[in-house]
């Protein structure tokens, strides 16, 4: 089994399943955590300020699932249209993540179990 600590993750713009091989501390095998859901912003009084909102709402939904991928050396990232590629920017924007190995893939809705086996199949765990 691989001692690099790695972190899969199946995101849409409802919420992140991820999957990792790591706590803070130490590599073993994958496991879940809890699903990271995004706030949806419903009925602003304006489009700017709806957009304003939306993309609050996506930096904050982005930064906890950040926040779970700290300490990852390499991420798979899959789930349906662009979400995938945005979060692969806003994190190589963060200095801490500005080199990590990200790898990215499509795949439409997953169930938390399909979502495990897929980033074990990717990582050949």
């Amino acid at each position: 089994m691989s001692e690099k600590k790695l972190a899969g993750l199946w995101i849409d713009s409802e919420k992140a399943v991820v999957v990792k091989n790591h706590d803070a501390q130490n590599a073993f095998k994958f496991f879940l955590c809890s699903p990271v859901k995004a706030e949806v912003q419903h009925g602003n009084s304006s489009e700017n300020a709806g957009n304003n909102a939306e993309r609050t709402n996506k930096v904050k939904f982005f930064k906890e699932v950040e926040h779970l991928l700290t300490n990852s050396q390499e991420v798979y990232i899959t789930g349906p249209g662009k979400i995938q590629e945005e979060l692969k920017h806003y994190l190589h924007d963060t200095a801490q993540f500005k080199n990590l190995d990200i790898t990215l893939d499509t795949a439409q809705q997953m169930s938390d179990e399909q979502v495990l086996e897929t980033v074990k199949n990717h990582f050949n765990a």
